[in-house]
């Protein structure tokens, strides 16, 4: 793991004066516009979208990512399929079923950049006598925003220890996913599920008055689990991630993506993928997780190579990470 890391380092240092040649000859290139559909209020889909906005504008001033925030990951990939949007953030889980063809035809889309991993978990109060997944068994749990691919997360998760959010707990679902912290630190609901570095929901409740007490699936519930699910992965969140938070939480959970739509011009995706990875210093500067939605993680969260955007999968082979 450490020498992945290095040559990761030595590719982001190496070509950064490449990819900020390729981003200012793509301002040349003309004005273009690319619509991204974000989630619902309050999340981290808005965050991310409006650092990528601001990002690649810098680098290329003549390329403009209008955001637009609609219902989350399970909305994102029909508005993608209908050409109303151009490119979409959507979690793992929401991505490979979609691209699998798993309960629906396979979708017309193309991942077009990796954003960052996503291990989920469960945040209380620091006050309450929960210490388990089984302790909320019965409980009122707010899961998130019902177009959130958070959700759909929770119920993998949950199946994989043979439970279901509708059937063995008290769910609650959103109209907006900042309205969930409210609940917990109010006593509404014990619980609350999210996931990922920086996740609003989590900084709200674990900067509360009581802190934060997070529950994750121990050792052998994660193997239940990713044997259920082989798509899913073994992610960990990190010490310090949070207020509170002293050691590394062992989860599971998946990368998030941008997915384009599958008829997205070739030579548009080319360009943003160039822009977006030679803002990848002011990306990161701009918000803690977007640090990790590098070009030699694409290749990481896709699936396949074929799952790539054919215009994003040139722009990684001529950076040399792609064969």
């Amino acid at each position: 793991m450490p020498r992945h890391r290095t040559s990761r380092r030595t590719f982001t240092l190496g070509t950064l004066g490449a990819a900020m040649m390729a981003g200012r000859a793509a301002a040349q290139a003309g004005p273009a516009r690319l619509v991204l559909g974000t989630a619902t209020p309050g999340g981290g889909f808005p965050l991310f979208g409006a650092a990528v906005q601001a990002a690649v504008l810098e680098v290329d001033p003549g390329l403009t990512v209008e955001t637009l925030n609609t219902k989350g990951s399970t909305e994102n990939v029909p508005l993608l399929e209908a050409g109303r949007i151009d490119l979409g953030l959507v979690t793992g889980e929401v991505a490979y079923e979609a691209m699998a063809g798993l309960g629906r035809p396979p979708a017309s889309v193309r991942v077009a950049a990796a954003m960052y991993p996503t291990a989920g978990m469960f945040i209380a109060r620091g006050d309450t006598p929960v210490a388990a997944i089984r302790d909320l068994v019965g409980k009122r749990v707010v899961f998130g925003a019902r177009g959130s691919g958070l959700v759909v997360l929770a119920r993998y998760v949950l199946d994989g220890l043979g439970l279901d959010p509708d059937r063995d707990f008290e769910p609650v679902y959103l109209e907006r996913a900042g309205d969930g912290p409210a609940m917990v630190l109010e006593g509404q609901a014990q619980a609350l599920w999210g996931g990922g570095i920086g996740w609003p929901g989590f900084e709200a409740v674990a900067k509360g008055p009581k802190g934060a007490r997070f529950i994750v699936p121990d050792r052998q519930e994660i193997d239940r689990i990713v044997a259920r699910h082989a798509f899913l992965k073994r992610l960990a969140m990190p010490a310090g991630a949070y207020p509170g938070l002293a050691a590394a939480l062992p989860s599971v959970g998946s990368w998030s993506v941008i997915l384009a739509r599958g008829d997205l011009d070739e030579a548009l995706a080319f360009r943003f993928a160039k822009a977006l990875h030679a803002a990848e210093r002011g990306l990161a500067a701009r918000l803690a997780q977007a640090g990790e939605t590098r070009a030699g993680n694409t290749l990481a969260a896709a699936p396949r190579p074929e799952m790539i955007h054919p215009g994003v999968l040139r722009y990684l082979r001529e950076a040399g990470l792609a064969g």
